[in-house]
Order: C-alpha cells, then sequence, then structure tokens
C-alpha cells in the first residue's frame, strides 16, 4: 500500500517538474521579447536581452511612445533635415476591429443557423451536404486566395472590407459549423418538441430556445476566429493590399514598422505587446465558456 503510494507522490511529481520545465521554456521567450521593447535600437543590435539589466540607460519608453504617435523619420533636402512622423497604431486598430468584429460574428450567426439544420431538420442530401463542408476543414486557405482575389477584381471587391469579412467567413464557417453541430445535437430534443407544441416555429425555436443554449459553444469559436483574424497578416495583404494606408490593419502597420531590412525591429517587439492587448483581454472575458465549448458534443446520454 505504501509502496503504490510512494509510486504515484513519484509520478505527480515528475509531472508537475515536466509541466514547469515547459511553463519556464515557453515563458522564457516571452520575456525576452518584453524586454526588448523597452531597449534602445543601438542596445538592441549590441548586446543580447539577457545583459539588459547589467548597463544602466538602456531602458526607454521610446519605442512605445513611437508605436502608439507614429514612427519617426528623419529626411532631408538642400535646405537641412527635419523629422517626421509615420502613421500611427490609432488607425490600424479602427481598421482590425471594422475587419475582426463582422468576420467574428457573421459566420458565427450562418454556422449556428447551419447547425440547427442538419442537427434537427430532416432533408434531402443532410448527411452528404455536411459531409462536404466537413472535408472544407482540410482545404488550405493559400489556394483559394489567388481564384478569390481575381474574382473580387472583376466585380471590384477588392480592396474593400466587405470582400475581406466574406473571404473571412468563407474560411472561418466549416470549422464554425462543425463546432456548433456537435453542441446543438447533445441539446435535449424534449426542449424542442415542447416548444413546438406551444406552437413555436423554427425561427422562434433557433432564437428564443438555441442561441441561448448554445453560449459556450459560440463563445468558444468567437475566441478562436477573433484572435486567427485579429492577428492575419496573409489575408489582410492580399485583399486589402489596393485599399492604401488608411486601410491597413494591426499585423501590417507592424510589418511596415518592422522595414523592408527589419532593421526596426526593436519596434515590432513594443508593437506586438499592444496589439496582443485586446485578444487577451477577448479571451480572459470569454475563457469560462472555452473549456465547455471545446468539449461540446464529447459526452452524450
Amino acid at each position: 500500500m505504501k509502496s503504490r503510494t510512494q509510486s504515484k507522490r513519484v509520478s505527480k511529481t515528475i509531472i508537475t517538474a515536466v509541466l514547469v520545465l515547459l511553463c519556464v521554456a515557453w515563458t522564457i521567450p516571452t520575456v525576452g521579447i518584453l524586454v526588448t521593447s523597452f531597449r534602445t535600437k543601438d542596445a538592441v543590435s549590441q548586446t543580447g536581452w539577457w545583459k539588459a539589466f547589467r548597463t544602466e540607460g538602456e531602458f526607454t519608453l521610446d519605442n512605445y511612445e513611437q508605436v502608439l504617435g507614429g514612427q519617426r523619420y528623419t529626411v532631408g533636402n538642400s535646405t537641412g533635415t527635419k523629422t517626421i512622423r509615420g502613421a500611427s497604431m490609432a488607425s490600424a486598430f479602427f481598421s482590425s476591429l471594422t475587419v475582426t468584429l463582422p468576420a467574428v460574428f457573421i459566420p458565427i450567426f450562418i454556422a449556428a443557423a447551419a447547425a440547427y439544420g442538419f442537427a434537427w431538420l430532416n432533408f434531402k442530401g443532410r448527411k452528404t451536404l455536411f459531409a462536404m463542408i466537413i472535408a472544407l476543414l482540410v482545404v488550405p486557405l493559400q489556394i483559394s486566395l489567388i481564384p478569390i482575389l481575381r474574382d473580387y477584381n472583376k466585380i471590384g471587391l477588392n480592396g474593400t472590407y466587405l470582400g475581406i469579412w466574406l473571404a473571412h467567413t468563407g474560411f472561418g464557417l466549416p470549422l464554425a459549423t462543425y463546432l456548433m453541430f456537435n453542441y446543438i445535437s447533445t441539446l435535449p430534443r424534449s426542449i424542442l418538441e415542447s416548444a413546438f407544441i406551444d406552437g413555436a416555429s423554427h425561427f422562434t425555436t433557433f432564437f428564443r430556445l438555441i442561441i441561448p443554449l448554445s453560449v459556450p459553444a459560440l463563445a468558444s469559436f468567437a475566441i478562436f476566429q477573433f484572435i486567427w483574424v485579429w492577428n492575419d497578416l496573409l489575408v489582410a495583404l492580399v485583399f486589402l493590399s489596393g485599399a492604401g494606408q488608411t486601410m491597413e490593419v494591426v499585423t501590417v502597420r507592424l510589418m511596415n514598422m518592422a522595414g523592408t531590412r527589419g532593421t526596426d525591429w526593436h519596434l515590432l517587439t513594443a508593437g506586438a505587446f499592444v496589439s496582443m492587448l485586446l485578444p487577451l483581454g477577448v479571451f480572459l472575458g470569454l475563457q469560462r465558456y472555452f473549456v465547455r465549448g471545446l468539449l461540446a458534443g464529447s459526452v452524450k446520454g
């Protein structure tokens, strides 16, 4: 009995030690980026971040000031030199919010309605159509960018918010439909039957019963989609490239701040922490639903 208890303690200690090591290995690079975001450009290029605390005067808030207020550029001509400001992160934040919020809510609504139909409505070809939607999960979005871009150029959607909303909606719908179906299909059938007996239509049942009961699954997908769209660079570059600087999202603005040669990557580290504040807030605000949403449909009965 004692040997069994001791073996359990040893196993628990080993697991704890491994988890601690993994957490430390994951945290060290983040700490390095955080320290670098407060260092001067010269200090970053000369020594590693782990040596930052040995030298006085290396830390500054100038990186964050340039990220939030606009990157400083020095230009010269025959009359002298002057310093000008580049675009600030304020407009990029507004553009990212304009892209992200509709790109989260539109697929959630469509996927919830589709999942309700697949789970509770009987129609011909239901299983085949659902299998086709799930099969889209394995299709890389990169192979569809050029065909979609060509169609957008023909109909005038390239460089517009509507175009990128539709693109993110299409890319996110397969996963959203799968998650919502797994959750909605596990809801007690007696609830829906009682609603139908009382004279409720499918429209009323969907909005007054299914949506409120599916909040964990909705919140779980909202976290995934928000973080994915907010941190997206490729789709924004492809579909908003012709819109100019006024519609640059946060990721594109940070890429431009880093410079074509990557010489200003100390600004990129500061911008990374600024840009992560909103996704972190969204995750912390919805985390109580996260695990419940991920486990949707895993247990029945």
